[in-house]
């Protein structure tokens, strides 16, 4: 079993950057798929990013395509996601989360962070 610990995050106007932190514990992120989601008030959870088990593979909500980038360390301890360009539209709770493939090949994420409150100011 991971436990994820969440930082960063924050207040930031229009057009700058923020980066949030995941930090695994009693286990790496070796096995696990970690993705980035986030939900605004009054609208429904949104998946922003996720990355493979070794790293080599990202994938991107279409709205944060090319503005944010998610990536591991080398370790397996950490997995940040540097958001740059941020637009007011980004404001809203961020979460990681970390999970294995099910029996369908979706990923199930079963373990979360406490998330992280993300405003930016237009």
């Amino acid at each position: 079993q991971v436990q994820l610990v969440q930082s960063g995050g924050g207040l930031v106007q229009a057009g700058g950057s923020l980066r949030l932190s995941c930090a695994a514990s009693g286990r790496t992120f070796s096995r696990y798929f970690v993705g980035w989601f986030r939900r605004a008030p009054e609208k429904e959870r949104e998946t922003v990013a996720a990355i493979s088990p070794s790293g080599a593979t990202s994938d991107y909500a279409n709205s944060v395509k090319d503005r944010f980038t998610i990536t591991k360390n080398n370790a397996n301890t950490m997995v940040y996601l540097q958001m740059n360009n941020q637009k007011p539209g980004d404001t809203a709770v961020y979460y990681c989360a970390a999970g294995s493939k099910n029996i369908g090949g979706t990923v199930q994420y079963d373990y979360w962070g406490q998330g992280t409150q993300v405003t930016v100011s237009s």
